[in-house]
């Protein structure tokens, strides 16, 4: 004990002040996201944990990470998770199980020509990719292979972000952290975007929802000719939308609800939990304080606000050849963030007008979304190989 005693004084004593300012800044960073986990329940099931983690990582000698002790390594647990389940990308994969099971495509299969809105409100990624290419030209804090994976962020889908991070190294905790935080502001975020290229008088248009059945064999086959399409047009996309829809097609094909409830709630919760502890790793102080680090945060809220945007204006195109006009805010949905941005924007058009019903309209452009941020992920895998070589 006096020795243990005697080593953590010499620590202090060692350590820079600016080191020790830093862990604690660090600490004071996992703090405020158990705060924004638990007072806000700003994405409670994995800023809790990644709040938490990030505390853990940043005490000073934490048996909670590998570090060695009087000559010997000691393999910390959060390590551990971290080989287990991200350095391959397994754990993301498998959470994309659970998140195809939540979805219901059937307002998209409806009204399939919404998919295109997902589309175009991804563009937002490429504009954050070329943007982050150009200040890693002049800067040299970024490779194009970070600007792959900050242009990720834009996809507004956790698991896409970490499973592209992680497949280029490159700024785990900071994409993570971004893309869970904004996901968290979108009811923050969206609304002063999609006012800025909307109109009153658009806000209020009103769009009626006739509800059209979808048939249990379109239900079953959409997931698996979803699965085919990508893995052929984008064969590094297959296991990003293979997941997704095999969660789907648990859900739909109405003889495994055991495992579907499984994948949905006991599983995702699970693989949550861990993720959230195992990407903290990536939260250390030495790490994380950085200029590009600060750099990535605010290119992770540009392709937010890009994705918005730029869903808004297709929809304002579409408009512009179109005899039924349709309320443009409902494009701003086309950034995934499910289903956080379905809501927003319904709570918009009630605010206009209180009898302006979207829900359904959003919601099915913010599915639309969710496959097309799968899709760019793996864009992103291969194009980005082709661009360096």
């Amino acid at each position: 004990m006096s020795n243990f005693l005697e080593s953590m004084f010499h620590h202090f004593i060692e350590t820079p002040p600016m080191d020790g300012l830093k862990m604690f800044i660090m600490i004071a960073v996992g703090a405020v996201l158990v705060y924004l986990a638990i007072g806000k329940e700003m994405e409670p099931a994995l800023l809790l944990p990644l709040g938490f983690g990030t505390i853990l990582v940043n005490l000073p000698f934490s048996g909670a990470i590998t570090q060695v002790v009087e000559g010997f390594i000691e393999t910390g647990p959060i390590d551990v998770l971290y080989v287990a389940g991200i350095a391959n990308e397994l754990f993301p994969l498998l959470l994309f199980i659970g998140i195809g099971a939540m979805i219901d495509f059937g307002p998209l299969l409806a009204n399939p020509k919404l998919l295109f809105f997902g589309a175009a409100a991804h563009v937002g990624v490429f504009a954050t990719l070329a943007l982050t290419a150009i200040i890693g030209h002049f800067t040299g804090f970024f490779t194009i292979q970070d600007a792959a994976a900050i242009a990720a962020i834009g996809t507004a889908d956790g698991p896409t972000a970490i499973f592209v991070s992680n497949y280029y190294q490159s700024f785990q905790g900071p994409i993570l952290v971004a893309a869970y935080s904004y996901m968290a502001l979108v009811p923050i975020i969206q609304p002063p975007c999609i006012k800025l290229v909307t109109t009153r008088k658009e806000r209020l248009i009103r769009m009626p929802y006739a509800r059209e059945s979808v048939s249990k064999p379109v239900r079953v086959i959409f997931p698996i000719v979803v699965t085919i399409v990508a893995g052929l047009l984008v064969p590094r996309a297959v296991a990003l939308v293979g997941f997704l829809m095999f969660g789907n097609l648990l859900r739909e094909c109405l003889v495994t609800n055991g495992l579907s409830d499984a994948a949905q709630n006991a599983m995702a919760n699970i693989i949550t939990i861990i993720l959230g502890l195992a990407v903290s790793l990536k939260m250390h102080w030495e790490a994380f304080l950085t200029i590009p680090t600060l750099i990535v945060m605010a290119l992770g809220l540009f392709a937010f606000c890009a994705d918005t945007i730029c869903g808004v204006l297709f929809a304002k195109l579409i408009n512009l050849f179109s005899k039924v006009k349709m309320n443009p805010m409902i494009g701003g949905c086309g950034i995934s963030a499910f289903p956080m941005s379905s809501r927003v924007v319904h709570k918009m058009g009630l605010h206009e007008d209180n009898q302006n019903f979207l829900l359904m309209h959003a919601a099915a452009v913010n599915v639309g979304g969710q496959v097309a941020s799968v899709i760019i992920g793996g864009l992103l895998l291969a194009l980005v190989p082709r661009i360096v070589g």
